[in-house]
């Protein structure tokens, strides 16, 4: 089977996730730790990790062995408007892939998230991986927008404290991420989302521990996909980071893509086959 006709067939899983994702907030709300649903490959399962009702992840199985674990992180500018039925299509394609996907949710500005609360949610949701019964030495996160942003400083949480011997991180994919909290914030991004996560407008040599230009040289690779066209989170944000990276010798690669903002998180479309492709190579 091509990967062209895999995006036609995932386009329809998509739509049909997408359809359901009304559900996704409200239904089959656990203990921590406790898991919900059939754990079957026919659907996710739901797993918490915590007592706030946003604590909890989607996990997906392939039919057999995984390749790895891809942490899905939605994006939304961090805002309780946004939740993870952004990350369903991606984790039904991902699971086509051969990858077992996690699908995380999260408190967001609105609902109790903000900082840290955010930045420790996404660190015990991750950390929660090692109570699943899966080979861990393979785990990317791949997170949209401001998901991309926890993508990438999830690959670095354990420096500031996060997770200190936690479930590591080995790469890191941003589409279109908001990678400068400082720049973000400088050009209005929306509209002071970044202000709106941290409590307070991000400044240089104060917000390292939340801000992944601010963190590099990171010790994994980190790929950064990006529309030229994004007027939502513009590509100078990953151009940006990917400058400052190599230049402190990490290992960090823009790759340019088409679509718009939202092209990244379709997986009908070369953008996302981008990411695919990228994952190919691990």
């Amino acid at each position: 089977m091509t990967r062209l006709r895999r995006r036609g067939l995932l386009g329809l899983a998509g739509a049909v996730a997408l359809a359901a994702a009304g559900c996704g907030e409200d239904d089959d709300v656990s203990e921590p730790g406790t898991e919900t649903s059939s754990g079957t490959t026919d659907g996710p399962r739901r797993v918490t990790y915590g007592d706030d009702p946003s604590q909890f992840g989607e996990l997906s199985l392939p039919a057999g062995d995984p390749r790895g674990v891809v942490v899905v992180i939605h994006g939304g500018f961090w805002s309780a408007a946004y939740g993870l039925d952004l990350g369903r299509p991606l984790a039904a394609s991902l699971v086509e892939e051969g990858w077992a996907a996690w699908n995380l949710e999260y408190r967001r500005v609105g609902d109790g998230g903000g900082t840290p609360a955010t930045f420790d949610d996404v660190a015990a949701g991750i950390d929660a991986l090692a109570g699943l019964d899966l080979d861990l030495s393979t785990v990317v996160t791949v997170g949209h927008s401001a998901g991309g942003h926890l993508a990438v400083w999830a690959a670095g949480r354990q420096r500031y404290g996060w997770s200190d011997g936690g479930v590591a991180v080995t790469h890191a994919v941003s589409q279109a991420g908001v990678l400068d909290l400082v720049a973000s914030e400088r050009d209005g991004l929306g509209g002071g989302a970044a202000a709106a996560l941290l409590g307070h407008v991000p400044a240089e040599g104060e917000d390292e521990r939340y801000d992944p230009r601010q963190q590099v040289p990171l010790d994994v690779p980190v790929w950064c996909v990006h529309a030229g066209d994004d007027t939502t989170v513009p590509i100078a944000q990953s151009e940006t980071y990917v400058a400052a990276a190599t230049a402190a010798g990490a290992t960090a690669e823009l790759i340019e893509v088409d679509g718009g903002h939202f092209a990244v998180i379709d997986p009908t479309t070369p953008a996302w086959d981008a990411v695919l492709t990228l994952l190919d190579q691990i």
